[in-house]
């Protein structure tokens, strides 16, 4: 003998969502949008100065709340707004943090009395074409950065330091256009390991 089950009726099954979980499903999907956007922005870059770690219009993600636990630190490479013009963003390497001694003679950088060896430097370009900075004191809340195009990149060297104000993040991954340069960018720890913590 066969059983057969009951069919529901229509009526007996929920259509859509009832009106009382509607805020809580509205807060949770503005929740679900915050998390995935706020801390990340993409970024596309613009020009040479990076190169050859960072190619003309490559885009990177930017981690946005890298610097809320702890501060930016040498050879991290920063999205910010251009001190002259906050309304232009640039992306460069942290060379010195507020407190460090910075030189620069030629091609030769020092900080704290340290000489860099950079290997993400462009040896293809790597000219300075700016005048030597010699035993400059990085100030409190400020930033000394450089492009790795050192013959081609418009920097501190040129226009001051970079607030940390002006800083909207870390850039941590290079994700287009799909090519050999894709993936996560290198922490070059090793270049300021000699250098006063």
């Amino acid at each position: 003998m066969q059983r057969t089950l009951p069919m529901r009726r229509s009526a007996d099954i929920p259509s859509r969502l009832p009106l009382h979980h509607l805020p809580g499903f509205l807060a949770l999907l503005l929740l679900f949008f915050i998390c995935i956007h706020l801390p990340i922005q993409n970024f596309r870059i613009q020009g040479h100065s990076m190169e050859p770690t960072l190619h003309d219009q490559e885009f990177v993600l930017v981690n946005k709340a890298a610097y809320v636990l702890q501060p930016p630190a040498r050879g991290d490479i920063i999205v910010f707004q251009y001190p002259r013009n906050p309304q232009e963003s640039y992306i460069k390497r942290i060379i010195a943090i507020p407190g460090d001694v910075i030189s620069i003679d030629g091609q030769t950088v020092t900080v704290d009395g340290v000489r860099l060896h950079e290997p993400y430097v462009n040896k293809q370009d790597s000219f300075n074409p700016y005048t030597a900075i010699k035993k400059h004191i990085v100030a409190p809340n400020q930033y000394f950065v450089m492009g790795d195009n050192r013959g081609n990149s418009s920097d501190s060297r040129q226009w001051g330091l970079v607030p940390r104000d002006n800083i909207l993040g870390k850039a941590v991954l290079i994700y287009w256009p799909p090519a050999n340069n894709i993936g996560f960018l290198a922490d070059p720890v090793d270049v300021f390991a000699r250098v006063h913590q």
